[in-house]
């Protein structure tokens, strides 16, 4: 897969709020466990634990073990590989929509240059 085309797989896995907000607090913090992600959640311990297995199937998120506990952190690589595909998408987007903004302008322009016919008189 090419780093531009969108993985809708990581996609649905960032589209999910508290799983951004997992890998915002692994930014800042570098790396934390299911328990300590989940005291400043609000979601149960077991729950940030399936919210980090869906991150780590799509690369996002790796692990390293740390006694009884998994040290997660987020993959730098794949975070970027995300932001590429979303500036690309957007480029997409931004494409299209100028051309609908013309198309839109063109119509306009000649709804005021065509003169109005008459009405007919029954």
């Amino acid at each position: 897969m090419s780093p531009t085309t969108v993985d809708d797989d990581l996609w649905s896995a960032i589209g999910d709020p508290t799983r951004r907000r997992m890998l915002d607090l692994l930014l800042t913090t570098g790396e934390g466990t299911a328990t300590t992600l989940g005291q400043q959640l609000p979601v149960t311990r077991q729950a940030v634990a399936k919210h980090l297995t869906v991150l780590d199937r799509v690369g996002l998120v790796q692990s390293r073990s740390a006694g009884r506990e998994k040290l997660y952190h987020v993959n730098e690589a794949q975070l970027a590989r995300a932001v590429t595909q979303l500036t690309s998408v957007t480029a997409a987007w931004d494409a299209r929509l100028h051309r609908i903004k013309h198309l839109a302008e063109s119509i306009q322009r000649k709804a005021t240059t065509t003169p109005a016919q008459p009405k007919k008189n029954s």
